[in-house]
């Protein structure tokens, strides 16, 4: 997400179980007794041995190590080889998800972080990385309904607030926006980020005053948000090309 958080991570995915109907043929004049449906037993969750837990946890680090000094495509290798390894590890799932969306892998970010949550439906790590990978995405609606249940489950949750700030933002509800922007900043005073995702919101309001009062306020976190070039890094923290734009308007009428 941003510069300031990294690794809070990502992803979705409720197991939707399989219906299955019968139907009769209404233009057959005779009737025909369906066939028996046998259920398929659910396939056993694989016994990982400690041996291959180790070596997994292993791996993740050096994928972790990979990513930090900039080798995104190695870190990619060494974390999907943990993940074959352990493949119900939540946290080996999350970080490879969230390095495919570092990546701009979405479609893979989307379905490794939905795979974790096949595991657990709850786990908010992953629901706040795919929220995010929606937010980015454009994909507004689900990201709303992904941050919100992720909120459900912990309401204290700075990633998520932010993040439906900047989603209500952009789908033109700043009341929604304001009520989760207002949360961000109280949970998390000394980042920069819900600041100026607050300020937005109160420029939608057409409240000027209160908007440059608000960057202000992550002018002084962080002097470099006095300069219009450095604003461009905000892709970064989910906010969109139009809310960029709109953040350097805020800034220029300072």
């Amino acid at each position: 997400m941003t510069q300031y958080k990294v690794d809070y991570l990502l992803l979705l995915s409720v197991i939707i179980p399989l219906s299955i109907s019968c139907q009769h043929n209404p233009s057959s004049s005779s009737i025909e007794s369906s066939p028996e449906i046998i259920s398929s037993p659910t396939p056993p969750i694989p016994v990982v041995s400690a041996e291959d837990k180790k070596k997994a946890a292993n791996l993740r680090q050096i994928g972790l190590q990979y990513r930090q000094q900039g080798q995104i495509q190695k870190a990619i290798n060494s974390l999907q080889e943990s993940v074959n390894l352990d493949p119900q590890n939540l946290s080996g799932l999350v970080v490879l998800g969230w390095t495919y969306h570092l990546n701009q892998q979405g479609n893979r970010a989307t379905e490794t972080l939905k795979n974790a949550l096949k595991v657990d439906k709850n786990h908010v790590p992953a629901l706040n990385a795919l929220g995010i990978v929606y937010l980015v995405n454009n994909d507004l609606d689900k990201a709303v309904e992904i941050h919100n249940k992720a909120i459900d489950l912990k309401p204290d949750n700075e990633i998520a607030h932010y993040n439906l700030s900047l989603a209500y933002h952009r789908l033109q509800q700043p009341e929604q926006a304001e009520i989760h922007g207002e949360k961000a900043t109280e949970l998390e005073p000394n980042n920069p980020h819900p600041w100026v995702a607050l300020a937005l919101v109160y420029q939608q309001k057409s409240d000027l005053d209160l908007a440059i009062k608000t960057y202000k306020k992550a002018m002084v976190l962080d002097s470099r948000y006095g300069q219009i070039e450095f604003l461009n890094h905000l892709e970064q923290a989910g906010f969109s090309q139009e809310q960029i734009e709109k953040t350097k308007n805020i800034l220029m009428n300072i």
